[in-house]
């Protein structure tokens, strides 16, 4: 059996495997979200169970709205630049601090500084909270007192999976029309991302079957982040960056798994950046499931692999 098959069958495993367990548990979206919330801070449920580091800090800069906890997590040696971190879990769940092995994988492979930014979650902060605290974040990082405190000379990168990558090509879009700011930031990492929230084709077809995601899932976050938006009211470029104009935008890669009902979200989104003039790197993970790299999978070894030499690459570090 070659590599890529021994990968495949070790991927439909897990799937099978994770779709038994989500049978075994209620649904997300029956859930109160602080619920789900507090067993994910436990170790209950499909992920791992989170570990916090120790010499991860975090700061507090001032958004429009308030205080925005950022959790800092520096390489051992001299940091070469910094990547800005945007967590996934529908607008709804999630936090920066619940993936600090992951992010502390990204650093030592690339040299870069993480920042994971605390955006407000929906339902109690819906739309356009998550995308204002963003913007807020990123515009802290490029100002003085971020570059002061972090990376005082080096490249700069943004990405994040899931709502986390619509967040970081909402933020994207707003530096270039609302400050006139590009290039910046000189990569992006977006792992299956929800980019058109008035539902893909590949959204829309899957149907009631739970792995991590299905349609009423999606609808149900869709819904908390975006309360009494109509259909066409959700193709506003800065809810649904697919409707975007994509010029000046920088160089992505694009990650998803074909499992995965957002499949659709990276394709279109990927084709698009691409046709705007922008470079852009697409890996197409065979039967990968939503949300896999942040679950014990071989294939999440590869993908991050992948997307931390595309980060060597394209910004020139080491």
């Amino acid at each position: 059996m070659s590599a890529d098959e021994t990968l495949l069958a070790e991927t439909r495993a897990f799937n099978a495997e994770l779709e038994r367990l989500l049978a075994t548990m209620p649904s997300v979206h029956t859930l109160p979200p602080e619920r789900t919330r507090r067993a994910r801070r436990e170790g209950r449920g499909i992920y791992p169970p989170p570990v916090f580091l120790a010499r991860a800090q975090t700061l507090e800069i001032e958004g429009r709205a308030g205080p925005i906890a950022l959790r800092i997590i520096a390489p051992e040696r001299r940091p070469a630049g910094a990547f800005l971190h945007i967590h996934g879990g529908g607008w709804t769940l999630g936090a920066n601090d619940l993936q600090d092995p992951r992010l502390d994988r990204l650093a030592s492979d690339t040299g870069l500084t993480v920042v994971s930014v605390g955006y407000r979650l929906s339902p109690e902060h819906p739309y356009p909270a998550a995308p204002d605290d963003c913007e807020s974040a990123a515009l802290w990082l490029l100002g003085a007192e971020g570059r002061g405190a972090l990376a005082p000379a080096g490249p700069l990168a943004i990405g994040g999976d899931s709502a986390g990558a619509h967040l970081a090509a909402v933020t994207l879009l707003r530096l270039r029309d609302r400050h006139a700011i590009t290039g910046a930031f000189a990569a992006a990492v977006l792992q299956y991302g929800a980019f058109d929230l008035s539902m893909t084709p590949s959204q829309r077809l899957w149907g009631e079957r739970n792995l991590v995601l299905s349609e009423p899932i999606i609808a149900w976050f869709g819904e908390q982040f975006l309360p009494g938006y109509d259909r066409e009211q959700r193709r506003d470029p800065d809810i649904s960056p697919l409707f975007a104009e994509l010029s000046e935008m920088p160089p992505a890669m694009f990650t998803v798994g074909t499992q995965d009902a957002l499949l659709d979200d990276t394709l279109f989104m990927e084709a698009r950046w691409r046709a705007a003039g922008n470079l852009a790197e697409l890996r197409i993970w065979r039967e990968a499931p939503h949300g896999f790299v942040s679950l014990p999978m071989t294939v999440a070894d590869a993908a991050l692999i992948a997307e931390h030499d595309f980060l060597r690459r394209t910004l020139g570090t080491s």
